[in-house]
């Protein structure tokens, strides 16, 4: 038997041992030998939802829907942000929609968010945040909107939902202990994590220099996404799935004949390609730059999930320069949003080369 043992490790690892070395050596290196890709895994779904309850009609349906999302056989559900319309449509119509920005507001989310039976992860959006100081009603910090988001959202060690999963925090790492909302866990042999990257251009600002929240939740977001990475190759993953709310406008670096494709079919409407783009400092910059450096060498089935601009598509969209095409096992997928309430059901199977196949799914009331 342990010879046998010994030459399957050996096949396996293409190591050589000696015959001696067949005993408790040989299983001393399979327990500390990386397991291979799909052990221990299995099928299993999730959900992804997000940019809802923009008007009282938006409300009323995203309960309705996650009780429907009950019934399905889901691991979790993600949301990716923007939990409420920003300011703005609130300024204009407040007899529509939900005062945004506010601890009400907030705990009547929430409250929503924990009928899910499944658990329940939040990434948050610009809407959430970045963007209430554009409230008129009462004057809001952002940076205290996050805060209260950060504290209400975000238990420790746990998601939210009826029946919570354990998640890791990237507050637990030395640096950055604020940064709560970075969450990762692992589900059937494949690597999750979350990314706090927002729309408004994340935050950037409009000065010359960058604001100093973004700087700082920049370099947090970067060093968490190398980290997932690192996680999913340690763990020999199936593959890798990041969630954001932003997105993060890989069509922005594209060029030459690629963006003058992704322009024909309206060329006619008079929408032209830029014939010489400026190079412009962009809030997702540092976003793309990781992705390349990781997805060079790594090569598992990589998805990025996120909302911003409320309509589905699933794509690959990430161009790496170098290499002067589409980066081939780099899929994005965005979900529903306001003014369609729906979700992405998401099927894993691990015996699929591409691991991951998707059904948009609108809300219909019963």
């Amino acid at each position: 038997m342990l010879e046998r043992t010994r030459r399957l490790f050996c096949r396996q690892s293409k190591v050589l041992l000696p015959a001696a070395a067949a005993a408790l050596p040989v299983m001393a290196l399979l327990a500390a030998a990386p397991p291979p890709a799909g052990a221990q895994s299995a099928k299993f779904e999730f959900a992804v939802l997000g940019d809802t309850d923009y008007s009282f009609v938006m409300e009323k349906e995203l309960p309705k829907m996650l009780a429907q999302m009950n019934k399905a056989a889901l691991s979790f559900v993600v949301h990716i942000g923007d939990f409420e319309a920003d300011p703005r449509p609130y300024n204009r119509s407040p007899t529509k929609i939900s005062m945004p920005c506010v601890e009400k507001n907030f705990k009547r989310v929430r409250a929503v968010f924990q009928t899910s039976k499944h658990p329940f992860v939040l990434t948050p959006g610009d809407n959430d945040w970045t963007d209430c100081g554009k409230l008129k009603a009462q004057k809001v910090n952002p940076l205290d909107a996050l805060a209260l988001i950060r504290g209400m959202f975000y238990p420790k060690g746990k998601s939210l939902g009826q029946n919570p999963m354990q998640v890791v925090s990237q507050s637990d790492d030395h640096g950055f202990g604020k940064f709560v909302e970075n969450l990762t866990w692992s589900k059937g042999n494949v690597t999750f994590a979350t990314v706090h990257l927002v729309g408004s251009n994340n935050n950037m600002g409009k000065k010359s220099k960058p604001s100093a929240e973004f700087t700082e939740r920049t370099t947090a977001n970067t060093a968490w996404v190398k980290k997932a990475f690192a996680k999913a190759r340690t763990d020999n993953a199936l593959g890798l799935v990041l969630i954001t709310q932003a997105n993060p406008a890989f069509e922005g670096a594209w060029k030459g004949r690629t963006l003058g494709r992704y322009f024909r079919p309206i060329a006619a409407l008079g929408i032209k390609a830029p014939k010489k783009p400026k190079p412009k400092r962009y809030g997702y910059d540092e976003f793309h730059q990781v992705l390349l450096a990781e997805l060079a060498t790594f090569k598992k089935p990589t998805l990025l999930m996120h909302g911003d601009n409320h309509y589905v598509r699933i794509d690959k969209p990430l161009y790496d320069p170098k290499r002067k095409g589409f980066v081939a096992n780099f899929t994005r997928v965005e979900t529903f949003g306001s003014p369609t309430t729906g979700w992405i059901h998401v099927m894993v199977d691990p015996k699929d080369p591409d691991l991951f196949t998707f059904k948009p799914r609108r809300y219909r009331a019963e």
